[in-house]
């Protein structure tokens, strides 16, 4: 507690998400179903503040403090889905990934037949901050499509659509090629709904046939090989999200 009397910390779910437990969403939930307990009480409030000296335990098992942010980008290849585990037994990202990882949760998800992109963290909070619409991050995609694109069309597509009842924001779309009867678009957003691509694509008459997620914000996939998994660096990541070096960035920084 501060000198002034106020209490200080950070709220628990905040602390679990850092800490790569679970999205702040679902550890809000693990403290309804009283799974949280903090310097040995169980908890029932995700308000409850706790600091570097409580004891915060999952299940009876001792949280870790949080690790610095880390972020790696994954190129997904289409038929492996974004979810932890998978009831048909379908191949997920968790599945594929490099055993000596830590754990993390996806940014950004791809449908299962969408390939490209995906981003990791480790940090729930970095996680909840890359995917708000409010951080104006744009995806982008290149999208290979069977019919014959309306070019006209797809640029009115910067103005919104509205498909089914659902209305999407402005979506930057450009033919970049026909071959055949395909034709390969590029196309850029910021919401990134579920399968807004495909839905929109299908409005227009056009049929998905490949979905690469080629940027997310700043990301790049760039020569990634497929299903390879690479991590960027700390200092990209502390620019990237305004973070401060912690105390062994700033030591190893000193020696140089």
């Amino acid at each position: 507690m501060a000198e002034d009397g106020k209490r200080t910390g950070e709220r628990i779910a905040k602390r679990l998400a850092r800490a790569g437990i679970a999205s702040r969403r679902e550890a809000e939930r693990m403290i309804e179903a009283g799974r949280v307990s903090v310097d040995g009480k169980r908890i029932d409030t995700p308000a409850t503040l706790v600091d570097e000296s409580s004891d915060v335990r999952v299940d009876g098992k001792p949280v870790a403090a949080p690790e610095p942010p880390r972020v790696w980008r994954y190129h997904k290849p289409a038929g492996v889905i974004c979810t932890a585990s998978d009831p048909e037994g379908r191949p997920t990202v968790f599945d594929r990934l490099p055993a000596h990882m830590p754990r993390v949760m996806l940014v950004g998800r791809l449908d299962l037949t969408s390939e490209g992109l995906l981003l990791l963290t480790n940090d729930g909070e970095l996680a909840r901050r890359m995917e708000l619409p409010a951080t104006g991050w744009v995806r982008r995609y290149r999208v290979r499509v069977f019919g014959t694109p309306d070019e006209p069309a797809l640029a009115k597509l910067a103005n919104g659509v509205t498909v089914d009842g659902m209305k999407y924001g402005p979506i930057q779309a450009r033919l970049d090629t026909i071959q055949g009867s395909n034709a390969w678009i590029t196309v850029a957003l910021r919401e990134g709904r579920n399968r807004e691509v495909r839905r929109v694509m299908e409005h227009m008459g056009l049929r998905v046939n490949r979905l690469i997620r080629t940027a997310y914000g700043p990301f790049q996939l760039g020569n990634l090989a497929r299903d390879a998994v690479d991590e960027t660096p700390s200092r990209v990541v502390a620019d990237q999200f305004g973070l401060k070096p912690t105390s062994e960035e700033k030591r190893a920084r000193r020696r140089r």
